[in-house]
């Protein structure tokens, strides 16, 4: 005899969804029976992603856009929103500090942190009013570890592990958990293109000889792991790196 409640799906919100480790996110999360809200800047993305599984709602989303933030948590009203993953972010310059140019200093810190702050209190009032409530802050080792020529990412993930740590002692004795996932190497198709403004030579150098870079699929396991744990446990901070990084400035490669 089948029961006559039937369960509410939680929702699950995931920023930078169109590609790497957000669009990872969202698909393990929506195969595991969560309502994802994928949001992202690019639509065609999110449309491609959202017809590979029902459970995926594409959403426009600019995280260093107020407007655009407010628009998504007015709509989630009353829905029982129950993670926030903050995957939107990214590198955008390899200078050293002396060469290095401001504006990408501010893009960066205003991609990667300000747009997590942004969500954060957009959707925690939400996560309150519904009794329960996970934020993931996705930060990185540089987060950790400063490193040459990363000065502006560096700075940005320090600020997200600030954040998650911050948000943690603001939070206590609500039932809201924060996790921050401080991966280390992840080959994305993205990510270094990005951070070497296209190309995909320096990029490709980035993991050369390093046989077993993590995935945007290992990262999205981590975050699925962190979410779907008893409400009573929290994972403060996980760091993942592959096996071949010990640490930031080592990391065993193979010679050709």
């Amino acid at each position: 005899m089948e029961n006559s409640q039937t369960k509410e799906v939680k929702y699950a919100i995931v920023t930078g969804a169109s590609s790497g480790i957000g669009a990872a996110t969202a698909k393990l999360l929506a195969s595991n029976g969560f309502h994802v809200i994928a949001g992202a800047r690019r639509m065609e993305k999110l449309s491609e992603l959202a017809s590979t599984n029902s459970n995926i709602e594409a959403v426009a989303l600019d995280v260093t856009d107020q407007d655009s933030v407010d628009a998504l948590a007015t709509n989630l009203v009353g829905k029982p929103v129950s993670v926030l993953v903050n995957c939107a972010g990214g590198a955008f310059d390899a200078d050293s500090i002396l060469e290095s140019d401001p504006e990408s200093w501010a893009k960066t810190y205003d991609v990667n942190v300000i747009g997590s702050v942004r969500m954060v209190k957009a959707l925690a009032p939400l996560m309150k009013a519904n009794g329960e409530g996970h934020i993931v802050v996705i930060s990185s080792t540089a987060g950790h570890v400063a490193y040459e020529n990363g000065g502006s990412y560096v700075a940005a993930k320090h600020g997200d592990t600030a954040l998650a740590r911050t948000l943690r002692l603001e939070l206590n004795g609500e039932p809201i958990r924060v996790t921050e996932i401080a991966p280390g190497m992840v080959k994305t198709d993205e990510f270094a293109v990005n951070r070497f403004s296209g190309d995909t030579s320096k990029a490709a150098k980035v993991y050369e000889g390093v046989e077993n870079p993590l995935t945007a699929d290992d990262v999205a396991e981590a975050i699925r792991w962190s979410v779907m744990l008893p409400s009573h446990f929290n994972v403060d901070s996980l760091v993942i790196r592959p096996l071949a990084q010990a640490a930031q400035h080592k990391v065993h490669r193979i010679s050709k």
